[in-house]
């Protein structure tokens, strides 16, 4: 069976290493995008728009079906967008309208990239907007959704100098810190890991089942990034 997945944020923290990583797990990789992605390869179908506003123009025409899996990537923050009006626009309204024409595809399968904070009661503008998003996107009923809730990235931040200087402290402590603590920074590309490797694990329970699936929401924490991405000596 050919495999399809399809993507939005593919040019962030995160999106870039998942490009790459899925382009080696399905057979078509749509990536929809301001700017085409870092790496490209041939299975990959790139659609540039300018306007997320015109997303439903896109979707139109790019062949996607219940049998593609889609990946959520895209985010901002306040100072970025320019405003609390902004940031929801990108955070929330872009991530549950693409949310939404997939669904109207037929997709079943939906990857959500998150925050470890993610609060509705959050005095904290970020958090309750990642809330939003999270409970508008569960709410649309995929029969497989799984969502990415990280700590601290670790990965190179344009525009982000606050999360550059909490980077650069936890390289100094990072050998006195374990992995096992639910806070510690994470590596973006071993996030765009555990995406993958959730997809395709649901890819091969799924492979040979014959009974109906039953919808199912995942909330995969940092901590268990953590564990399924370790390196193994």
């Amino acid at each position: 069976m050919q495999r399809k997945a399809i993507v939005i944020g593919a040019t962030g923290l995160v999106g870039q290493h998942l490009v790459k990583q899925l382009s080696e797990l399905y057979d078509t990789l749509i990536v929809i995008a301001r700017r085409p992605p870092r790496y490209i390869n041939a299975s990959m179908r790139f659609y540039q728009v300018n306007d997320f506003d015109n997303l439903a123009e896109i979707f139109a025409s790019v062949g996607v079906d219940r049998k593609t899996d889609a990946f959520s990537c895209l985010g901002t923050t306040k100072k970025q967008a320019g405003s609390d009006e902004a940031f929801r626009k990108v955070d929330r309204d872009y991530n549950v309208n693409f949310a939404k024409l997939c669904q109207q595809k037929g997709v079943e399968n939906f990857f959500l990239l998150s925050s470890m904070n993610a609060d509705m009661d959050s005095r904290f503008l970020y958090n309750r907007v990642k809330a939003e998003t999270e409970q508008s996107i569960i709410a649309l009923g995929f029969t497989q959704l799984v969502i990415f809730r990280p700590s601290l990235l670790l990965g190179k931040h344009k525009g982000r100098p606050l999360e550059s200087i909490g980077q650069k402290a936890f390289q100094l402590i990072s050998p006195l810190v374990s992995e096992s603590l639910s806070l510690h920074p994470i590596s973006a590309k071993r996030v765009a890991s555990a995406m993958a490797m959730s997809a395709h694990g649901i890819y091969e329970r799924n492979k040979y089942r014959t009974e109906p699936m039953t919808q199912q929401t995942d909330v995969i924490e940092n901590k268990q990034m953590l564990a399924m991405t370790r390196v193994k000596h």
